[in-house]
């Protein structure tokens, strides 16, 4: 049996290490489409940018582990019919395909190639040379990348502003309300934020705004959000939803296709446990999903239904998030450093800053559809695993 994982990120690197780990033995290729090393996305932005590491390199024996790996090769288009995949490089064969080419960030229509946008190890290269004490650096988007690369442009004496069309951080993350409490954060920290501020342009020396002022900059860097990197299966037969993931069903195969699995940013998958369709663009769900697929490609039947979970390190702050809410969900504060998301008394979601017991017990508490007694819930002093109803 031969397998082709198509993406050599946090998905694919560990979907093949898991097929090893699970007795797997035979062919194995991980094509990638940069000619580094596989490596991990989240220290680009934090310890390369900081110069506190040289790269983020997995730390995997790929040659012993009998993995093959074809680096600077780009998937073109899959023929399932003919079990060809089709590269700039040529044609590979495969009997079974996975899937895993993560997100691309979203760039601003017209937006010059002297803007930075963060996802590669060659991006995060190329901006932490750019990145020098005194600098004035412009940040478009306020959400979790935006915040991110502010605090580091911060760390390196960089004077930063912020601008975001919405009219809070976080917008579209969070309500309002919640991401107007980081709006101080900012402050703290010394940069400059402008919300209610959408961007026309980004000339050579500044950054455009629609009401026709200017915010001065010598380095902009735009992170304003990631689509599913998919636009090579169009033609394929593999259905993608309708924000361009690659739709599979619960057992992670793409489309319901017989030995083709998605797994990752790329894909979204049906929850059970929320009752739609989930994408999660996070490191937690690469890692987890890649367990399942492997083991589905080795004739289990396990179904994917995590509790979705990620954290951003942002102005000296924790934030973690475990679980997922909808509009129509409750939420209610527990102290000023957590929010908790009720559906019918149950514990659904979970915002934690600074606060790792909570977001620890609160994970579980959603794992197994645990009822909250509010009043205790809301007790910052009581541990949430005693606030069962």
């Amino acid at each position: 049996m031969a397998v082709v994982i198509v993406g050599a990120g946090m998905a694919g690197v560990q979907t093949a290490v898991a097929l090893r780990e699970q007795g797997y033995q035979g062919s194995l290729v991980l094509l990638g489409a940069e000619r580094h090393p596989p490596y991990d996305r989240p220290p680009l932005s934090k310890d390369v940018l900081l110069g506190r590491a040289e790269h983020s390199r997995f730390e995997i024996d790929f040659a012993r582990l009998g993995i093959e790996l074809a680096l600077g090769r780009r998937a073109l288009s899959v023929d399932l019919e003919a079990r060809l995949l089709k590269t700039d490089a040529g044609d590979l064969g495969f009997e079974q395909l996975v899937l895993a080419t993560g997100a691309a960030p979203i760039a601003l229509p017209g937006q010059p190639e002297s803007a930075f946008l963060l996802r590669t190890h060659d991006d995060a290269v190329a901006l932490k040379a750019a990145l020098r004490p005194g600098t004035r650096v412009a940040v478009v988007g306020a959400g979790w990348i935006g915040a991110e690369a502010a605090t580091v442009a911060r760390q390196l004496d960089c004077e930063v502003t912020v601008v975001e069309a919405a009219p809070s951080p976080l917008a579209g993350a969070l309500p309002a309300e919640l991401g107007e409490r980081t709006r101080a954060w900012y402050e703290a920290a010394g940069v400059r934020l402008l919300t209610g501020a959408a961007v026309s342009g980004i000339a050579p020396d500044a950054v455009l705004l629609t009401d026709g002022s200017r915010v001065p900059a010598d380095v902009v860097v735009v992170g304003i959000g990631a689509r599913p990197d998919n636009g090579w299966l169009a033609g394929s037969g593999i259905a993608l939803d309708d924000r361009g993931a690659i739709a599979t069903d619960a057992r992670l195969r793409a489309g319901g296709i017989p030995g083709v699995y998605a797994v990752g940013d790329c894909a979204s998958f049906p929850s059970a446990r929320y009752g739609r369709r989930l994408a999660v663009h996070h490191w937690d769900n690469a890692l987890q999903g890649a367990r399942v697929v492997a083991a589905n490609l080795l004739g289990g039947e396990l179904a994917y239904d995590p509790v979705p979970y990620f954290w951003s390190e942002q102005f000296g702050h924790m934030v973690q998030v475990a679980g997922h809410w909808d509009a129509g969900d409750e939420w209610v504060a527990r102290g000023e450093d957590a929010v908790l998301w009720l559906r019918e008394g149950k514990l659904v979601a979970l915002l934690a800053v600074d606060r790792p017991r909570d977001l620890a017990q609160g994970r579980k508490l959603i794992d197994s559809g645990a009822r909250l007694d509010v009043a205790r819930a809301t007790d910052p002093a009581i541990p949430l695993k005693s606030a069962l109803s």
